[in-house]
């Protein structure tokens, strides 16, 4: 499992200009799915640009470790003879969670990556919650929220990206860790959020300069990446509680 995620992420996170995009489906029966996707095109471009062909697929070898259809954590870690469980909670989950890479034409490097867990329960939540203590998975935070098939509650101390960056400085040393810290920002372009009901919005309590109402159906969280790096900034609406319900 670890090879696994640690692959994955290095073809993810040691990039930069990369534009994160996640979407979190609210269902009926108070479970959730999401997709977050990952693209690397504008990095990918510049990067092929400056490397010698000779030296390309030397250096782009770990960008094409991932399946371009969607796989699963049990097929990709039983292909790898990782799987050493037989619990069937965890292999249940690691059918629900899964993930691709994206390709452009012939060419053998990957330009975005996506993962995606389906119908997520919220007894789900607790095992992933526990399984990611060891394994750190790169999921969005606000996946945390309380939902309960009607009214989703939203904690904005999760509108950030500590999970990618505990993730980060735990595949690094203690001086890369250092450097990482001030790096963060380098390594993004856009992160965002959309949170979708299956069901017409009712109400909205609470506010956040970040979050955005864009239909009956949705919200959207756009990250403010610079406000995220500055202790000093200052935002208009913070509250730490946004309620949302639904009809």
């Amino acid at each position: 499992m670890k090879k696994t995620i640690v692959l994955f992420l290095i073809s993810l996170f040691t990039l930069q200009s990369c534009n994160i995009n996640t979407e979190i489906v609210y269902h009926k029966d108070a479970a959730s799915s999401i997709i977050t996707d990952i693209d690397t095109r504008e990095f990918m471009a510049e990067m092929q640009a400056m490397t010698p062909d000779s030296l390309q697929q030397e250096k782009f070898k770990d960008m094409d470790r991932f399946p371009t259809t969607w796989t699963s954590m049990y097929d990709l870690m039983k292909k790898e003879g990782k799987l050493k469980t037989e619990n069937q909670d965890t292999v249940r989950i690691l059918k629900k969670i899964s993930m691709k890479s994206t390709k452009e034409g012939n060419s053998p490097v990957a330009v975005g990556y996506s993962f995606k867990m389906d119908h997520i329960t919220p007894k789900d939540y607790e095992l992933i919650k526990n399984f990611n203590k060891d394994e750190k998975l790169p999921f969005d935070q606000n996946l945390l929220n309380i939902w309960d098939g009607k009214t989703l509650t939203i904690n904005t101390d999760f509108f950030n990206i500590k999970n990618i960056e505990e993730i980060l400085q735990s595949k690094g040393s203690k001086e890369e860790t250092e450097k990482m810290e001030g790096m963060m920002m380098m390594f993004f372009k856009n992160i965002g959020t959309t949170l979708k009901f299956e069901n017409k919005i009712k109400s909205i309590t609470g506010k956040h300069d970040w979050l955005k109402q864009v239909d009956d159906y949705s919200v959207r969280i756009t990250y403010d990446l610079k406000a995220m790096n500055d202790r000093d900034a200052k935002l208009k609406n913070t509250d730490k509680k946004i309620i949302i319900t639904t009809e």
